[in-house]
């Protein structure tokens, strides 16, 4: 099994910046793809960030291109990211997940197997 928690989110001004943590425990000698995936009230999940294990790869949502940026450390099983220019719109609660079968970024809500509880991060206007 594997274990998530987030940390980080918050409320800030639209413009202004967070950063996401997220911790993995348990089954740490496997190697997950991790993917940041974000729910806003009546809205459907999105997948807004992807990395690989060993970081060669990343993926991000054409909405937070150029303003959202992942990575991970994995000698501290962490996953980060980094959020700037935030808008109102970026209002959400964010999860971490992981890809149980694959080290590769598969950005797609099918792949988690895994996921944390769930950060608020609320951005205003």
């Amino acid at each position: 099994q594997v274990q998530l928690v987030e940390s980080g989110g918050g409320l800030v001004q639209a413009g202004g910046s967070l950063r996401l943590s997220c911790l993995v425990s348990g089954r740490t000698d496997s190697r997950y793809g991790m993917g940041w995936v974000r729910q806003a009230p009546g809205k459907e999940r999105e997948v807004v960030a992807g990395i690989s294990w060993t970081s060669t790869s990343t993926y991000y949502a054409p909405s937070v291109k150029g303003r959202f940026t992942v990575s991970r450390d994995n000698a501290k099983n962490t996953v980060f990211l980094q959020m700037n220019s935030l808008k109102p719109e970026d209002t959400a609660v964010y999860y971490c997940a992981a890809d149980g079968g694959s080290s590769l970024v598969r950005p797609s809500l099918q792949y988690y197997d895994y996921w944390g509880q769930g950060t608020q991060v609320t951005v205003s206007s």
